[in-house]
């Protein structure tokens, strides 16, 4: 099991999914603490909007977000 890099320099063993609900195979994953918690202070711009945008299409686009150990 290798741990996610996050963009402050710290790594983290899980990730929280949003799986798309229209292409099979396909999701937005983003680090995370074992609660699920993404410190959105510490991602780029491009990075962000995509989690915002996934949080804010659930239902919609993507199922609702799991965590998983990485």
């Amino acid at each position: 099991m290798n741990p996610v890099q996050n963009h402050s320099g710290s790594t983290t063993d899980f990730e929280i999914r949003f799986a798309s609900l229209f292409e099979p195979g396909r999701a937005f994953a983003f680090p995370c603490d074992a609660c699920g918690h993404v410190d959105i202070d510490s991602l780029p711009a491009g990075i962000k909007n995509n989690y915002l945008f996934a949080r804010a299409m659930v239902g919609k686009n993507f199922a609702a977000p799991c965590i998983c150990r990485h």
